[in-house]
């Protein structure tokens, strides 16, 4: 039992939370890292940071952390597309795509200030779509969008181009998409 609560220490924590990513196949929240490795959160926030600082593929996901798994037997198509649209509108956005069954891997603009700034997204589904926006309104947080009028980039990920195409059409049709 002692042994269950033990605190990790350092370089044992990181390898233990590598590994934890790397199996998973889901986002892991930052608080449930901290409750496994019996540490706060912030200490998770600083341990993926030296991780990310050691090139691990770690992203953070408004669902958790996700480890991106390289392999090249399931490679996935990857294209970045312009959009424009009200606030209002990013939902209907967001679910035209993940019902074409491609990823929203992320969000870019460009920032006079600061130059491009990128979020990760990371919906393949309603469900996270609708968990997403729901987080954005609870914490009362602003859409990347919202700092360029509306005109913002997705990289987009599926297995094939043939989704993607499909989910620009439907974008197209909606006026969403940015020509």
């Amino acid at each position: 039992m002692e042994e269950e609560n033990k605190k990790l220490l350092g370089d044992e924590r990181r390898d233990m939370l590598l590994s934890l990513l790397k199996s998973s196949a889901i986002p892991l929240t930052g608080g449930r890292l901290a409750q496994i490795a019996n540490v706060s959160r912030q200490v998770i926030v600083g341990d993926i940071t030296l991780l990310k600082a050691r090139n691990e593929p770690i992203i953070a996901t408004s669902q958790g952390y996700l480890y991106m798994n390289v392999n090249p037997i399931n490679k996935t198509v990857e294209k970045t597309i312009a959009c424009v649209h009200t606030r209002n509108q990013a939902e209907e956005e967001l679910n035209i795509i993940v019902d074409h069954g491609v990823t929203v891997k992320d969000v870019k603009v460009e920032h006079p200030v600061y130059g491009d700034l990128t979020a990760s997204i990371m919906v393949s589904n309603r469900q996270e779509v609708r968990a997403f926006l729901e987080k954005i309104k609870k914490t009362n947080a602003s859409l990347l969008a919202d700092l360029t009028s509306g005109i913002h980039l997705h990289t987009l990920m599926a297995s094939n181009e043939g989704p993607i195409k499909k989910a620009e059409e439907a974008l197209k049709a909606a006026g969403i998409l940015l020509d």
